[in-house]
């Protein structure tokens, strides 16, 4: 019998110099609920990427003194890099599309086409306002105080001629998908798209550059590149071979399931997205679900920002299935949730080691002690206890339901067992409910309730009390903790998706067999072998010393900071002394430029017009025109030494000489201007 698909994918990340904790977060709740779709049975494929295109790769690769190509090349595939990142965090995707892959750019040529030619792009002129860092057009309705209301930041003003995407055309057939379906979730970002952005006027998207070259050219317009979210959303499909040769599954897997993205890109999804399918004639993906932020310090995690929390830190203080637990047990998944390592290592001593970890390692600890490491026969499920598998398999019941049916006395240790294993066996169907509804959060707060019920069920048991007479109580010792290993096997099926490492080791630890691993197992009692030996190995999960852990971690991230400086070299400072006095002849002022040109025939230098507080202009001749350009620094208040002879350069007068600071940085020298406030006036003597 086939397989039944379940298509889930990530958004194709920008690839970032400096990964942090936020990209971790969507990419691996995306791997929770591909693993959990795989574990029920389903053919899965899980897609992740990089969007490589766009004028910050070009600008960043021009800063860096490479290509483009190089630049991404070794941010996806270098040591440390995106790819690196997901191998590190056990994420388990099934491919992975960069959108410099010639098969992609081969596509979009083509859909860039189609569109053209059906009408729904046309060329035209855009002017507005443009955020670089988000790659994004806004009009001035949209700002927030005149800035980005995505990132926050400035925008600038941007002409240039463009093809646009006639979005407006489909407004209608947009809104009505949002208000009338569940294609976006969780419904609160349907208000916000709606009333934002649909509701006041869907205006046409600018969809080609022509400011920069790093992008798939419009081959039918040379000079025009393809703007990133055309090139970026249609990699859903461009993965699966939709108009290319590459691959051959876009009939197996479109419509996509689900996209996983973070709430700041739910506009381009689930309104630019639907729009050029509904163009292209194609299906829409069946979901669109926009989780929210991870916040530090009350803000969202960002390079730009300076408050980025680094992932290869924390796995390789805490582990990989800690910090991938934490991420998905902590935060509900769509709504925002504030970072903290304390929280970091409160979660990790509160419900891996004090909860899962004490059930494991006590239980393996008490089958060594009491029974050498195998129970012996007759300690598995008794008869009553397997009539609670057909009790639980088509309805969930109530304790009252079980207490009914089985009627056992008040103080009955029966009592005890039944109530246990009736958790276990309604815990599948309360999980499966909470990740159908993308709630992982959830699905691991059932599967944790069910943990602490087998602690409690230890204290209630005693088997401590019970091994001072084994003759008496063996057997109801070898029972209770044949059900203490039957939980913690169930709970660690559910837990795969989630801490898959640590789960191998706990079904090693306590001899889950294959077939004790899987969901259909995750539903029934009395799976496990009652003589499946147990294997006391390492704490998975040991607590962890709040203080010092914290001061280790500041620590590392210190180092880390100041192993990221670049390497600067200093001019040697001069041994000889100087007079004070003759210090004292050189006079400082502060001076405000007026105008700033580069000198004909120059390469280097830049002529200035100063404001020097005497009422005439000074003439200052710099050779800094490879550092500046001189549209950049007027209206600038700078340092110059003004009782210099003057001295002509090129034939022409300097009268002065401005402080700059001089550095060499990887080999190459880099000069900077000395600025001082505005609010010091022309003039002023600096001492």
């Amino acid at each position: 019998m086939e397989k039944e698909k379940f298509y889930i994918t990530t958004p194709i990340y920008y690839p970032s110099d400096k990964l942090h904790i936020g990209h971790t977060y969507c990419t691996v709740a995306t791997d929770a609920i591909a693993r959990y779709k795989r574990l029920k049975g389903f053919d899965v494929m899980f897609l992740t990427g990089t969007d490589e295109h766009g004028q910050k790769i070009e600008d960043k690769a021009r800063e860096a003194g490479v290509s483009p190509q190089e630049f991404v090349d070794h941010i996806v595939e270098g040591q440390r890099g995106v790819k690196d990142l997901w191998k590190l965090m056990n994420v388990s995707n099934d491919r992975f599309i960069r959108t410099t892959d010639d098969y992609h750019v081969e596509s979009i040529q083509k859909i860039f086409r189609k569109m053209y030619d059906k009408g729904d792009i046309y060329k035209g002129t855009y002017k507005g306002k443009y955020c670089k860092p988000c790659e994004s057009f806004w009009t001035e309705s949209q700002l927030v105080d005149g800035k980005c209301p995505d990132c926050g930041r400035d925008v600038i003003d941007a002409e240039e001629e463009a093809y646009f995407f006639r979005l407006s055309k489909y407004a209608g057939r947009v809104r009505d998908l949002l208000v009338n379906t569940d294609f976006l979730e969780p419904r609160s970002r349907v208000n916000e798209m709606v009333n934002n952005f649909i509701d006041p006027g869907l205006e046409d998207l600018c969809v080609s550059r022509t400011s920069f070259t790093w992008g798939i050219p419009v081959d039918f317009d040379p000079g025009h590149v393809v703007y990133v979210w055309v090139d970026a959303l249609f990699n859903y499909m461009t993965a699966l071979g939709y108009l290319n040769e590459r691959y051959d599954d876009c009939e197996k897997y479109w419509p996509a399931d689900v996209h996983i993205v973070g709430k700041e890109i739910v506009r381009f999804h689930s309104i630019i997205w639907p729009a050029m399918l509904m163009s292209m004639e194609l299906p829409l993906p069946k979901k669109v679900f926009g989780h929210g932020w991870l916040l530090l310090d009350g803000g969202k995690m960002s390079k730009s920002k300076g408050n980025v929390v680094d992932p290869y830190l924390l796995s390789e203080k805490f582990g990989v299935d800690a910090l991938r637990f934490f991420l998905l047990r902590t935060f509900p998944f769509g709504s925002d949730g504030n970072f903290s390592n304390e929280l970091l290592i409160q979660t990790i001593n509160t419900d891996l080691a004090n909860d899962l970890g004490n059930l494991l390692s006590r239980t393996t600890a008490m089958v060594n002690k009491y029974f050498g490491g195998a129970l012996p026969e007759g300690s598995g499920a008794t008869e009553d206890e397997q009539y609670l598998n057909g009790l639980y398999a088509d309805a969930r019941r109530s304790r009252s339901e079980v207490n009914l049916a089985f009627n056992f006395p008040e103080g009955d240790p029966v009592k005890f067992d039944v109530e246990l294993i009736s958790a276990a066996l309604m815990l599948r169907e309360k999980y499966e409910d909470a990740m159908e509804h993308f709630a992982p959060h959830t699905a691991l707060a059932e599967v944790f309730r069910v943990i602490d019920r087998a602690n409690k069920y230890i204290d209630e048991n005693a088997p401590w009390a019970l091994a001072k007479n084994m003759e008496q109580n063996g057997a109801r010792l070898a029972h209770v903790l044949y059900n203490l290993l039957e939980v913690t096997r169930i709970c660690g099926v559910l837990l795969m998706p989630f801490i898959p490492g640590s789960c191998e080791k706990l079904f090693a630890q306590i001899g889950a067999a294959e077939d004790g691993r899987t969901w259909a197992s995750a539903a029934r009692w009395g799976t496990l072998a009652e003589s499946s030996a147990v294997n006391k190995g390492e704490n998975l999960f040991p607590r962890i010393d709040m203080e010092k852990a914290l001061t280790e971690l500041e620590e590392a991230e210190a180092e880390a900071r100041k192993a990221a400086l670049p390497p600067i070299e200093l001019e040697p400072q001069l041994t000889e002394p100087v007079d004070f006095d003759t210090f004292c002849k050189n006079d400082f002022r502060a001076v405000k430029v007026k105008a700033c040109e580069a000198v004909k025939k120059s390469a280097k230098l830049l002529r200035f017009t100063l404001d020097d507080g005497t009422g005439t202009d000074r003439q200052i001749l710099s050779g800094i025109h490879a550092y500046y350009e001189p549209e950049e620094l007027v209206g600038k208040t700078l340092v110059a030494i003004v009782n210099l002879p003057p001295r002509k350069m090129m034939g022409l007068e300097s009268q002065g000489m401005l402080l700059s600071a001089v550095h060499t940085e990887k080999g190459e020298e880099k000069l900077n201007l000395i600025m001082v406030g505005d609010a010091i006036p022309a003039g002023a003597k600096l001492c």
